[in-house]
Parts: C-alpha cells; sequence; structure tokens
C-alpha cells in the first residue's frame, strides 16, 4: 500500500480539545450512532442506558486525558469524517464480543469505528482515515493495526467499522478469527511503515494528562 498524503482532498487531524466543538457537528444531537459517541468499544451495550449527554461527556473526557482518541477528516474548516484509533487495551469491550476476541498477545492498535457526515460517503473520506490512522499508529510504535469491518459480500448489515473490501484494498490481510461475516484484519508494521512516514497526520499523539 502506497500512501500519497498529497493527492487527499481532505485534511485529517488528530483529535485535539480545540477540534472538539468540530466532533461535535460531525456527531450532531444523535452522537453519530444512537447516542453512542464512541463509546460503545469501552463499555458496552450499557451505552444505550444511559443519556447521550453522559457518553458524549465521557467520551470527551477520555479526549481530554489523552491521548488523542481518533482522527477528524476535514473539508475546509467543516468535519466530515471520523475514525477511532487506539490501543486496543484501550477498548474491553471487544474481548467481550465472542467475535472478536484477541487470538494473539501483540500489543495491536484498533480502528474500531468509522463515522463519514452523511452526503460525503463515497468520496474518499474512509481511505483518508485509514492511512492517517495507521500512520498514526506506526509512528506511536504499534506493532500492527487491526479492524472489524463487515464482509459485504456475507452480511447485509450496515457498518460503522467500514468494509473488508476497503481494508484489503490497502493490504491489510485477515487473521484467524471467529466468523466470515465479521473478520479480524491486520497490517502489520513491518510491511508498511516505510509508505507512512512521510504523512502529514503520523505525528505521534502528545502524552496523557496525569488523572
Amino acid at each position: 500500500m502506497t500512501a500519497r498524503p498529497q493527492d487527499q482532498k481532505f485534511a485529517i487531524r488528530v483529535l485535539t480539545p480545540q477540534l472538539w466543538p468540530a466532533l461535535e457537528d460531525l456527531f450532531g444531537e444523535k452522537g453519530a450512532a444512537a447516542g453512542c459517541w464512541c463509546m460503545y468499544w469501552r463499555i458496552g451495550a450499557g451505552y444505550r442506558k444511559q443519556p447521550a449527554d453522559r457518553n458524549r461527556s465521557a467520551f470527551k473526557t477520555v479526549m481530554q486525558r489523552g491521548p488523542p482518541p481518533g482522527l477528524l477528516a476535514f473539508e475546509r474548516e467543516k468535519a466530515v469524517g471520523w475514525c477511532q484509533i487506539t490501543p486496543r487495551s484501550a477498548l474491553p469491550h471487544l474481548g467481550r464480543v465472542w467475535r472478536l476476541r484477541a487470538g494473539d498477545d501483540v500489543p495491536v492498535w484498533s480502528l474500531s469505528c468509522l463515522y463519514i457526515r452523511i452526503g460525503y460517503r463515497r468520496r474518499g473520506i474512509a481511505t483518508a482515515l485509514i492511512e492517517g490512522a495507521v500512520a498514526l499508529a506506526f509512528k506511536s510504535g504499534a506493532p500492527a493495526v487491526e479492524a472489524y469491518p463487515i464482509d459485504a459480500e456475507l452480511s447485509p448489515s450496515a457498518s460503522s467499522t467500514g468494509y473488508v473490501s476497503t481494508f484489503e484494498r490497502m493490504g491489510f490481510v485477515r487473521v484467524p478469527s471467529q466468523t466470515r461475516e465479521r473478520p479480524i484484519l491486520r497490517l502489520t508494521r513491518t510491511k508498511t511503515e516505510r509508505a507512512f512516514e512521510a504523512s502529514p497526520s503520523a505525528s505521534p499523539p502528545p502524552p496523557a494528562r496525569n488523572r
């Protein structure tokens, strides 16, 4: 896979407190997905049992404590896409979903959520976010990046984690997992790190603030 940041039509930026209003505008009142506010992989279905405002506050706290939990895509000053990229260890609910349990002890980073603004889909934003996420993870020392997309050829489900075909085009490969419809895909650093060294979104995140 070859990253060509100069060809991207969208600016990819790490989520910081200064960009929080842009994330709020992107997610809207529904919090991107039924009030989730990107908390599902952190607390599981429990996000549905509390008001969306509480999920928003919880995710804002995650962002404020750092390191940044993901990336925003911008067209000019408007946020048009989001992806969560973080060490898998920060997303405990992944281990509670039988289909997505870790098959080894590699300290991977997880690209767990993708959200594109309505009206901006199928324009390459997801690809730009994935490239930026891989760059950020590798520059931060991740040995590999995992994704948990839907195989659209086998499942009619909608996906907030992307589609297998997108990731496979970018060099991700399947690792042993429980289902073909929802596989685990992985991109290892040793095969691709040089392709991302020049990415403008590849700078490592600042250290986490003390709690």
